[in-house]
């Protein structure tokens, strides 16, 4: 059975950092492709950073650049975002999600089909 699980989130002070993890299941690892989303209150969901988890090749979201980090562990089948120098404007319920492996990832929500449970992470100043 595919499925998504999250772990990670909460609530920090600014300038603070959050590990966010996301533990992808029934899939093969040259199957599928990792993305990163949140959707802050009354806003669109944004997508913030993907990757292919076979090759490594990632792509961001250049308001993130820099603070924001992609990363996995193919063996625990596991992908990160590292957060770093977390501000107000961060405050969002983040989303991981599975979708068709391509060679480049995406960071439109229509490019995956199965999505974890959201974690909220709240900065606070």
């Amino acid at each position: 059975q595919r499925q998504v699980v999250q772990s990670g989130g909460g609530s920090v002070q600014l300038g603070e950092s959050l590990r966010l993890s996301c533990a992808y299941t029934g899939f093969t690892l040259d199957s599928v492709n990792i993305g990163w989303f949140r959707q802050a209150p009354g806003k669109e969901r944004e997508g913030i950073s993907c990757i292919n988890p076979r090759n490594g090749r990632t792509s961001q979201n250049f308001s993130t650049l820099g603070r924001f980090t992609i990363s996995r562990d193919n063996a625990k089948s596991t992908v990160y975002l590292f957060l770093n120098n977390l501000g107000p404007d961060d405050t969002a319920i983040y989303y991981c999600a599975a979708g068709p492996v391509r060679q480049d990832c995406q960071m439109n929500t229509d490019a995956y089909d199965f999505w974890g449970q959201g974690a909220q992470v709240t900065v606070s100043s």
